[in-house]
């Protein structure tokens, strides 16, 4: 939500200043704006702010791109910030594990906004898995690790340990 967005503002350089609040039962992050109304919903506020700060590659380059980033966009809205029992969050993982089996970012081999926010939606998750966890989802934990290592993404947030050695060799 709000916390996010801030995140969000400080990793993209823009200054500070916007203000959040949420709205409704769900918690549904809103944006004052000066002129006009105010917008609504973690995507619409975090695509405006990429844009504001123009880095719309963010955003992806191509259509297709484009689409990919929107679609885990949304998957992190509906199923993500939605799933809170421990067997929806098996899922997730699963969902994202299989999905990154061959690429580097959620969009393939550009980073963007999904992975940013991806990132900020399953920190809570990442920080509660055991090892054992985190060895079953393999390419779910080399993502993370990566993209908490990106510059300026991780801020605050504490830093997800996985032991190196075992993740990334294939010892038979």
């Amino acid at each position: 939500g709000p916390e996010e967005l801030a995140l969000l503002e400080k990793l993209l350089g823009l200054p500070k200043g916007n203000k959040y609040g949420v709205q409704g039962e769900r918690k549904v992050p809103v944006l004052q704006t000066n002129n006009g109304p105010g917008l609504t919903g973690l995507m619409t506020i975090a695509a405006h702010l990429v844009k504001q700060a123009k880095k719309d590659q963010l955003l992806g380059s191509t259509a297709e791109e484009k689409a990919v980033v929107q679609q885990w966009l949304e998957y992190r809205v509906t199923r993500v910030d939605g799933g809170s029992s421990k067997e929806e969050t098996r899922i997730i993982l699963k969902d994202l594990n299989i999905h990154l089996e061959d690429k580097v970012y959620l969009a393939g081999n550009i980073f963007t906004l999904a992975d940013i926010l991806m990132y900020y939606g399953l920190h809570h998750v990442m920080v509660d898995l055991t090892v054992q966890e985190k060895e079953k989802y393999l390419n779910v934990s080399r993502w993370f690790n990566h993209i908490q290592h990106y510059p300026g993404v991780r801020q605050h947030l504490s830093n997800v340990i996985f032991i190196k050695n075992r993740l990334y060799t294939n010892a038979h």
